[in-house]
């Protein structure tokens, strides 16, 4: 029996003779159903007219994404450490071609995903590289292949091998998470924070989302515990969910200075964007 995957958000469900009757990942409010109705596809289909791009972002850092683009589009990061590479988040997309490259690469010891939009084909993955997958706990009711390969950790952080570590920001989903990597931007620290905490076009900044394809936006309190939980951390560079989403660098500085912007906008208090804000209501 097929493996069915959503052709919208990319997850693929347990096996089943015909397709599941929808997509609990795409009914919730944070996605979306496509405007054509529910879609399914199959790994065997995707093979068909879809291969993967793999790209060298920076020293220990490899970036695997489909073309062209599937699902949400994002791209998976491959971390290599001296113990062991973590693959963060994931693709639904995984052919002979991806495995060789990943293997010179020296493979993969574990999976770690920020949020239940990138679970994608983590089975899949899981099972051609033998490497547990580790989610929050929080976020177990959106697994739809269940595997005893799926791990589930519990509270604000979680050690890895190689110096690396699993941050629960919440937010955007209630196990929300994002991966620190110290090593990252020669020794200054980065962040890859899937859309956790959003890249977004001016890069002096970033954004903080309930939903990002709906613009439902985070209430303040949330935003300020993301901020508390990334505070411990040091990291200059930010890695978001897509290929071009990376500030270079002044990435925590950025971080704060966002939070700032946008509990003001939300909450109206006096400052500059606020007052620009009144005022063009007003005229």
């Amino acid at each position: 029996m097929p493996n069915f995957i959503c052709e919208t958000c990319g997850s693929q469900f347990a096996e089943s003779n015909e397709p599941p009757p929808s997509c609990p990942i795409c009914d919730d409010e944070r996605q979306y159903v496509g405007q054509n109705g529910q879609q399914w596809t199959t790994l065997i289909d995707l093979h068909r007219n879809h291969d993967n791009v793999v790209k060298t972002l920076e020293a220990g850092l490899t970036g695997i994404g489909t073309a062209p683009s599937f699902a949400i589009g994002q791209r998976a990061l491959l971390v290599q450490t001296s113990e062991g590479n973590v693959l963060w988040d994931c693709i639904s997309l995984l052919d002979t071609s991806t495995i060789a490259e990943v293997r010179a690469l020296g493979g993969v010891s574990a999976i770690a995903i920020s949020h239940p939009h990138y679970y994608s084909s983590m089975v899949e993955w899981s099972r051609a590289f033998d490497a547990p997958v580790l989610l929050h706990e929080a976020d177990r009711q959106w697994v739809m292949r269940p595997d005893p390969a799926v791990t589930f950790w519990e509270g604000a952080r979680h050690e890895l091998p190689g110096g690396l570590t699993l941050i629960r920001c919440g937010g955007h989903y209630a196990g929300g998470t994002v991966l620190h990597w110290p090593r990252g931007a020669d020794g200054r620290g980065a962040l890859l924070t899937g859309d956790i905490v959003q890249v977004v076009q001016d890069r002096r900044y970033l954004s903080f989302m309930y939903s990002c394809p709906n613009l439902i936006p985070l209430p303040g309190t949330l935003v300020q515990r993301i901020v508390d939980r990334l505070e411990p951390f040091a990291f200059d560079r930010i890695y978001g969910a897509w290929w071009p989403t990376v500030v270079d660098h002044d990435g925590k500085a950025a971080v704060a200075r966002s939070a700032a912007r946008y509990v003001k906008a939300l909450d109206g208090k006096t400052g500059a964007l606020a007052d620009q804000l009144r005022q063009g209501h007003e005229r």
